[in-house]
C-alpha cells in the first residue's frame, strides 16, 4: 500500500525517525484542523523548487475551503513565497491579508516543521474569515490551542512519539469533550462536551478554577484499580490516554502537553464519554466466553458419547458388531476434536494443520495395530472455517483409515497426506487433498462401497461443495485427491 512519503523518498534528505515523525504528524493532525477551523495540507519541496502537496485534511468543527482533493499537485504561484519563507525562516508565516474565491475570504498560515535544526515539511493553515460576527469564547479558546501545538511543531516538540498508537474504539476528538490546563493543572477553560462529560462521571457543573486532578480524584469512591497514568493525564504531564469509571460510567481521556522551547506553560485534555462503547465490548467478550464453554461443552458431551459406545463394543460378541461400534467411537471422536480446538480461541476458525497433525498419526495407528504404518504429511491446510473443518477431518479420517485396512492389507507401509492451495482462473481459491498409500492398488472390478465410502462421499459433495476421485500411483498404490472451494 502506498504512503504519503513515497514521492519523495528519493529526494528527501531525511534522518532516522524523520519520516515516522511526518507520519505520527499526520495521523493526529485532524486535532489541529479541528481546533483551527481550518483546512490544512502538508508541502515538501521537490528538486524543480516547487512544493509539492503530501497530505490534507478537513476539519469536522466547521466547513471545508477545499471541496476539490489536490493531494500530489503542486502549489499555487501565489502561496510559494509564503511557504519558502517559512521553510527557510523554520518560522509560522501569515499571508498579508486575506484571498478572496468565489466563496469566501481565506487567511494562510504557512507552518514549517522542523525537527533537530532541519525543515522536514511545510504546514498550511486555510481558514474561512469572511464571517463577520465576533468568534465566541469556545473559538478563541480553540484556535490557540491550536496555534500553540502548530508552534510546537516548529519547535520539534509535537507531534511526540510518546503519544499513544493503540487500536482501542474510543480516542476522544475535539468535539467530544475539550479541556484546558494551566501549568499547575488548573482549568482554564471547558468545553460545554467536557462539563457534560464530568457530570455524568459524578462531577460539579462547574470545572474551569479548579484542579482536574481533584475533581477526579473525588469521584472515585469504588474501591477498583486505578490506571497508573492517570494522576499525569489529569495533570497534563504527559501525552497518554487513560480511562476512569465512576458510577457505571466510563471517560477516556487524553492529554497533549503544551510546551515551548525552556518550560510547560499548560495542557490540552480530551475527554470521551465510551460507556456505551465498553458496554458492546463487554458483550462481545462475553459472547465470545459463550461460544467458546459451548464448544467446551459439546467436546465433552461427544467424548461420552465416545466412551459409551467403547463400553459397548467391549461386551459384543460379534466381531462385526465390534468393529462397527469402535468405527462410530473414531468418528464421534474425530468431531470432538475440531470442537476442542474451537474452544480454545476467539475465532470461529481452525488452524487446521495443528488438528490434523494429531489426528492424521492417530487415525494410521488405530486403523493398524499389527501393522507398521508409516504417516508423512506434506503442504499446509492454513485456517479453516469450523464448518469445512468437522467435515473434512471426517473424510480424511475415512480415507486414512480405508487406506490402512483395504490398501495397506495387513502389510507395511506408507500413508502420504499432501495439501495444495492454488487459485483458478476465476480468482476463486481451492484446496486440493490427496490421501496416497503404497499398497497393493485399485481392483480391477469395483467393489460395493462400504459406509465409510458413503461417508465420504456425501460430505465431500453436500458439506464440502468439492469433488473426489481415486487414481493409481504409477509405483504402486492409490491416491484419493479432494478438491473443494474456500
Amino acid at each position: 500500500m502506498a504512503i504519503f512519503t513515497d514521492p519523495i523518498r528519493e529526494h528527501a534528505d531525511f534522518g532516522p525517525g524523520d519520516a515516522e515523525w511526518l507520519h505520527l504528524l499526520v495521523g493526529d493532525w485532524q486535532l489541529i484542523a479541528d481546533l483551527a477551523f481550518a483546512d490544512l495540507a502538508l508541502w515538501f519541496p521537490d528538486p524543480e523548487g516547487d512544493y509539492l502537496a503530501l497530505a490534507h485534511v478537513r476539519p469536522s468543527t466547521t466547513h471545508t475551503v477545499f471541496h476539490k482533493d489536490f493531494v500530489g499537485e503542486k502549489l499555487r504561484a501565489d502561496l510559494l513565497p509564503l511557504v519558502q519563507k517559512a521553510w527557510h525562516s523554520q518560522s509560522i508565516e501569515r499571508a498579508g491579508e486575506a484571498t478572496w474565491n468565489s466563496e469566501m475570504a481565506v487567511r494562510v498560515d504557512a507552518v514549517p516543521m522542523v525537527r533537530n535544526g532541519r525543515s522536514l515539511a511545510v504546514v498550511t493553515s486555510h481558514m474561512d474569515v469572511s464571517s463577520s460576527r465576533l468568534p465566541s469564547r469556545l473559538e478563541l479558546t480553540y484556535r490557540q490551542s491550536a496555534y500553540d501545538l502548530l508552534r510546537m511543531g516548529t519547535l520539534g516538540l509535537w507531534p511526540d512519539f510518546a503519544s499513544p498508537t493503540g487500536s482501542r474504539r474510543g480516542a476522544p476528538r475535539v468535539g467530544d469533550g475539550f479541556i484546558r490546563l494551566d501549568a499547575e493543572g488548573l482549568v482554564q477553560y471547558a468545553s460545554p462536551n467536557g462539563v457534560s462529560a464530568f457530570r455524568r462521571l459524578g462531577g460539579a457543573d462547574a470545572l474551569e478554577g479548579r484542579s482536574l486532578a481533584e475533581v477526579t480524584a473525588g469521584l472515585l469512591h469504588e474501591r477498583k484499580m486505578i490506571d497508573e497514568t492517570l494522576p499525569l493525564v489529569v495533570t497534563g504531564r504527559m501525552p497518554w490516554r487513560t480511562e476512569v469509571e465512576s458510577r457505571g460510567v466510563s471517560l477516556s481521556l487524553r492529554a497533549i502537553p503544551l510546551r515551548d522551547a525552556s518550560h510547560r506553560f499548560g495542557a490540552i485534555v480530551l475527554c470521551r464519554d465510551v460507556t456505551e462503547l465498553r458496554r458492546r465490548e463487554l458483550e462481545l467478550v462475553t459472547k465470545d466466553a459463550t461460544i467458546r464453554e459451548i464448544h467446551h461443552r459439546v467436546k465433552n458431551n461427544l467424548q461420552t458419547v465416545a466412551a459409551l459406545l467403547r463400553m459397548q463394543s467391549r461386551r459384543m460378541q460379534s466381531t462385526e458388531a465390534k468393529h462397527g461400534l469402535e468405527q462410530a467411537m473414531r468418528r464421534v471422536a474425530t468431531i470432538a476434536l475440531v470442537h476442542e480446538t474451537l474452544s480454545q480461541g476467539l475465532s470461529q476458525n481452525v488452524d487446521f494443520d495443528e488438528l490434523i497433525g494429531r489426528h492424521f498419526r492417530l487415525a494410521a495407528e488405530v486403523a493398524s495395530p499389527t501393522q507398521m504404518v508409516r504417516t508423512e504429511r506434506e503442504g499446509e491446510f492454513g485456517e479453516l472455517a469450523s464448518d469445512l473443518a468437522t467435515p473434512l477431518a471426517l473424510v480424511i479420517n475415512e480415507l486414512v483409515t480405508n487406506a490402512v485396512e483395504h490398501g495397506l492389507e495387513d502389510r507395511g507401509g506408507t500413508v502420504r497426506l499432501i495439501a495444495e492451495r492454488y487459485s483458478k482462473e476465476d480468482g476463486s481459491e481451492i484446496l486440493r487433498v490427496s490421501i496416497a498409500d503404497d499398497g497393493v492398488g485399485l481392483p480391477e472390478t469395483p467393489l460395493e462401497e462400504g459406509l465409510g465410502l458413503q461417508i465420504v462421499r456425501t460430505l465431500v459433495t453436500s458439506e464440502l461443495d468439492g469433488t473426489i476421485r481415486w487414481e493409481p500411483v504409477a509405483s504402486g498404490g492409490t491416491v484419493v485427491i479432494i478438491e473443494l472451494p474456500l
